[in-house]
């Protein structure tokens, strides 16, 4: 088996923001494997606030290229990574290389009948003067997801819902908000239609939710990452967001939706700021979520070659030069 590793910077169009920090371009790493002339290959976004670094990353990649070379296969990767930006590289490559050398195609390797879907489209923390206008350009985008964090958090809302009156309304606070901000906002947050809140407050943090009235749906984001999140989740969230770095790959991405649909928890997946190649396994799982959110090709202003199609706002079906 031959790994190889590089990484990827793809340019942001303008700017993204959130409560954490702003950013113009999305850093990646681009995995690699070859086997008797196939090649599968997946991609990561290390990320700080899960103490993931490009260094780190890389370093925990090269350290199983023995065990690959020994013949690993997708369910012993399991258990020697930890579920993370590293493992899910490798797990997506390897669902990849499966597919090629077997030349079936992702949907008969998994059983799922795949359909277009509608993604959000995010629009990052701003100024509600700024947010009002990025809302008017995109008003005719059916949902857009708001990156919120800061005292203006209300007038930013209110200003996107004047600016695209039409539009279905989610926030994302990222961590940022307090138990009074949320007691405050969340009457008038049902007023502007607002249908969902991701991560309202800090990770572990949250068994607060359990005693809140939430007469809107709220989403575990950076409290939930793989099927050992979910037994504290059931009863304080309503809705949890799957990300295949977090999940640690497509593998337990999948396990995690069917998991948590049989606790009553709806789902949305979700994704790192990313090329397309990265949107491919989350598409996967998206199939039939409640809530889906892989705008990253539409954030970036250069993707992957064939990257996503998109059509009427419908995200299409992607073909096997991208991935599976």
């Amino acid at each position: 088996m031959k790994v190889t590793i590089e990484r990827k910077s793809w340019p942001i169009r303008g700017h993204f923001t959130i409560s954490r920090g702003s950013k113009t371009q999305a850093d990646t790493v681009l995995v690699s494997l070859e086997h008797e002339g196939a090649i599968g290959r997946g991609e990561c976004v290390p990320y700080l606030r899960y103490g993931e670094s490009l260094q780190s990353v890389e370093a925990q990649i090269e350290a199983r290229i023995p065990a690959f070379n020994a013949g690993l296969s997708r369910e012993e990767l399991q258990t020697l990574l930890p579920a993370g930006a590293a493992r899910n590289a490798l797990d997506c490559a390897l669902w990849d290389l499966n597919c090629k050398r077997n030349q079936e195609s992702i949907w008969t390797q998994t059983g799922i009948v795949p359909h277009p879907l509608l993604t959000a489209y995010t629009l990052s923390l701003d100024t509600p003067e700024k947010m009002q206008q990025a809302a008017i350009s995109n008003a005719a985008r059916p949902l857009l997801k708001l990156k919120l964090g800061g005292a203006a958090d209300l007038a930013r809302v209110q200003a996107v819902r004047r600016g695209a009156p039409a539009a279905q309304i989610i926030l994302d606070a990222n961590e940022a908000w307090s138990v009074s901000d949320y007691q405050r906002l969340i009457p008038e947050l049902v007023n502007l239609d607002v249908a969902m809140i991701e991560q309202p407050f800090a990770a572990g943090e949250d068994d607060v939710l359990a005693k809140l009235e939430r007469p809107i749906p709220i989403c575990a984001d950076e409290s939930c990452h793989d099927r050992h999140s979910l037994e504290r989740l059931v009863g304080r969230y309503d809705m949890i967001n799957i990300k295949t770095d977090k999940t640690g790959g497509l593998t337990e991405a999948l396990l995690l939706k069917q998991q948590a649909e049989q606790a009553g928890l709806a789902v949305m997946v979700g994704c790192m700021l990313s090329s397309s190649l990265s949107m491919a396994p989350a598409f996967v799982v998206a199939q039939g979520a409640q809530v889906v959110d892989l705008d990253g090709p539409l954030l970036l202003s250069e993707d992957i070659e064939h990257g996503f199609e998109f059509s009427q706002q419908q995200m299409l079906p992607f073909s096997p030069q991208l991935w599976g």
